[in-house]
């Protein structure tokens, strides 16, 4: 195999003792060069006369296979989401846990939220990060299109804020996961385990969109007044979130008293939010930062983004590569035997859609969202199931299990 050139590595090592960052980058890329041409000749050629080849295949095959609600095991409700409920469930073939968030077709339909569902499985598809949670199957039933995401284990952060002790989080784990969710909407930003994409939109390089979407108390004051915006209102939902983490309430609306939207948006338009003696001189200035109203100025929004965001004191004991490498201590450790939701009697059922019929124009619709195994995942699933078991008796399962799925289909 090629060795890299003698010239280039002197270059490198004499722009390293001037302590430039990008040379490890452009070496990587090189190297990386050098190596695809490599493989790209007689190794491949081995590689397509080998068996390794066919497994590759017969897995390819397993792959595409059709997912369906037998895939499954189901389990007890989890929570519920703007179209259905979400509920645990386990891949038969493997063991694997995953969470199964259930768009009623009826309800989508009532809603005219075809485009919402279609773009939040689409990004889904898309990302790829640690931070963000991963669709692995997408199927349906006669009732609802089932979107099978990652399962977080210990919950979400309303429930942690909320309904385990006392109100609010500790700053320290605060910011630890303000840290981490701050790298997910980096990934976010570049490319196109944060959850509910439904109302996440692709907005191109250097443009911005328009548009009153959001959760009422975290929208920015621009998306409030209709304007045109970019990320900033994303570094402004960090903000409200920070704030609410530590001080166990939105900086605009009251726990436990019901407010008019219109009401919550006069106070994040015109209120400057307070700071109790929960927070430090660091997490009021970060929070500050983030909440300031006018986006030209908001912490995030300049040139810099989320190194911006990242260079802030109240991070200064956090290591951001080890943090994206998942090498950093986590300040909260769910305990596997417990459950971090609301009982299922406490989780409100949806009603019944009335007034709405699926015709047979819908089932495009239904099809785009409902493309079966996303490929990643689904290999993560495979290969880590494959450690843990004997690799015949998995493939046997998988082989037995598709097989029949195949004979019933035809």
């Amino acid at each position: 195999m090629q060795e890299l050139e003698a010239e280039m590595m002197g270059q490198c090592v004499d722009r390293l003792k001037e302590e430039e960052e990008e040379v490890s980058k452009e070496l990587f890329k090189h190297a990386t060069k050098l190596v695809h041409e490599y493989l790209s000749m007689a190794p491949f050629s081995d590689y397509l006369d080998s068996m390794h080849y066919n497994r590759f295949l017969q897995w390819k095959w397993l792959e595409r296979q059709p997912v369906t609600k037998g895939t499954f095991r189901q389990y007890r409700v989890l929570g519920k989401g703007g179209f259905g409920e979400v509920c645990a469930c386990q891949v038969r073939a493997t063991g694997k846990m995953y969470a199964c968030k259930k768009l009623e077709k009826k309800r989508i339909k009532k809603r005219k939220g075809e485009s919402m569902a279609l773009n939040e499985k689409t990004i889904l598809e898309k990302v790829n990060s640690r931070f963000v949670v991963s669709l692995a199957y997408a199927y349906e039933t006669k009732e609802a299109l089932c979107l099978v995401l990652t399962l977080m284990n210990g919950g979400d952060l309303k429930f942690h804020i909320y309904h385990m002790g006392e109100s609010a989080l500790e700053e320290e784990r605060a910011v630890f996961y303000t840290a981490e969710i701050c790298c997910g909407l980096e990934h976010l930003h570049r490319h196109i385990r944060i959850s509910d994409l439904g109302l996440a939109v692709h907005v191109p390089e250097g443009e911005s969109i328009k548009g009153r979407v959001g959760t009422v108390g975290y929208m920015a004051p621009e998306v409030v007044k209709n304007e045109r915006y970019s990320f900033g209102p994303d570094w402004w939902s960090l903000g409200v979130l920070l704030y609410e983490m530590i001080q166990g309430s939105s900086p605009f609306q009251q726990r436990k008293k019901r407010m008019k939207r219109e009401e919550v948006e006069k106070l994040v338009m015109e209120q400057n939010e307070e700071f109790s003696d929960k927070f430090s001189d660091l997490s009021t200035s970060l929070c500050q930062m983030l909440l300031v109203k006018e986006p030209s100025e908001r912490l995030g929004c300049q040139q810099g983004g989320a190194l911006e965001v990242k260079a802030h004191p109240i991070f200064s004991s956090i290591n951001f590569k080890r943090l994206e490498a998942g090498m950093l201590p986590a300040p909260f450790i769910p305990d596997p035997q417990a459950i971090y939701c609301k009982d299922v009697l406490d989780i409100e059922q949806f009603s019944t859609v009335k007034g709405v019929e699926l015709q047979p124009e819908d089932e495009t619709f239904h099809s785009q969202v409902c493309s079966g195994c996303v490929s990643i995942p689904w290999q993560n699933e495979v290969r880590l199931s494959l450690l843990c078991q004997s690799s015949v008796s998995l493939s046997l399962r998988l082989s037995l299990v598709y097989s029949k799925r195949v004979q019933r289909v035809s």
